[in-house]
């Protein structure tokens, strides 16, 4: 705990100490001298030493009183230039969310001017890397993860619903004598690999009953709007998470020949502490994300 004298006492000092007198410092802070007198002794009693000598109706500061009126004069002069700082900022908050790389990309950001047109005096700070924030030591509102980490105290894990994972290609490979329209038209085809994906090329084959005709090979990527992208390119065909792809679909440059039905995964999750939904910024975004993702908060 801070050993501080009480703010009335250095004001009181303050006043006295510009002024040289303690009735001017009275008139000044709209109290009685004898108030002001009041808070020059209590402030000398905590501090041990004289500060001010009085002859002849004057005041003066005393050596020890000079040295500490002038750091007094300097910690107000702080203190207004640190009000006058807020007065003056704008009156808008930042919320910061922090994501998985390919959702911020190919989701979140794509979404996010919805919640900022709902939401006008609130900015947003997106930050996406693989690597989780620490949530505890408030680097992040939120934190939108891509797999499983082990739950931390006080923060919340809301996962996201199933994720449907697709066999996505470019309109090219789904016309013509070598067009994508079952299963066993992807044996020989060029297989795009997400080396981070939850449900690999070889699970695929091994689902549908054609694990013999798996063959290990193909172009990786360690993000997967890469492996979008090249799929987009017409490099090959990928396998990819329907919340990754939805715009690509929405467009028209991927399609996919299997339709959007398949196998699924529990890919993400929002995670956030929960002391701190008392903020309406906090509340707001997790109100907007909940109904983008067409699911209901049922508590902890």
């Amino acid at each position: 705990m801070r050993n501080l004298p009480s703010l009335k006492a250095l004001k009181a000092f303050d006043a006295v100490a510009r002024l040289g007198s303690f009735v001017a410092a009275a008139a000044e802070l709209k109290v009685t001298p004898s108030a002001i007198s009041h808070q020059i002794r209590a402030l000398e009693n905590q501090l041990g030493v004289r500060l001010l000598e009085r002859a002849n109706r004057a005041v003066y500061l005393t050596d020890i009183g000079r040295s500490f009126s002038e750091r007094v004069v300097v910690g107000f002069n702080e203190l207004e230039a640190a009000s006058l700082a807020i007065e003056r900022a704008p009156r808008r908050e930042m919320l910061t969310i922090h994501s998985a790389p390919s959702l911020a990309q190919q989701w979140l950001m794509p979404r996010l001017r919805s919640f900022q047109e709902a939401n006008p005096t609130l900015d947003v700070r997106l930050n996406a890397s693989p690597t989780p924030v620490n949530l505890l030591a408030y680097e992040a509102d939120f934190d939108i993860r891509f797999g499983y980490y082990p739950a931390q105290p006080g923060v919340r894990r809301m996962p996201f619903p199933p994720e449907t994972m697709l066999v996505l290609c470019s309109p090219k490979l789904v016309s013509g004598d070598k067009a994508i329209r079952s299963p066993i038209d992807m044996v020989g085809q060029t297989l795009i690999h997400s080396e981070f994906n939850l449900f690999s090329w070889r699970q695929w084959f091994e689902a549908e009953g054609m694990s013999e005709h798996y063959v290990d090979k193909g172009p990786r990527f360690d993000r997967s709007f890469l492996s979008i992208s090249a799929a987009i390119d017409g490099q090959g065909v990928c396998l990819e998470n329907i919340f990754h792809a939805i715009g690509e679909l929405e467009s028209g440059r991927l399609v996919a020949p299997f339709g959007l039905s398949g196998y699924t995964v529990q890919g993400h999750s929002i995670n956030f502490l929960q002391s701190r939904m008392h903020l309406q910024k906090n509340r707001s975004f997790q109100t907007w994300l909940l109904a983008e993702l067409g699911i209901e908060d049922e508590g902890v």
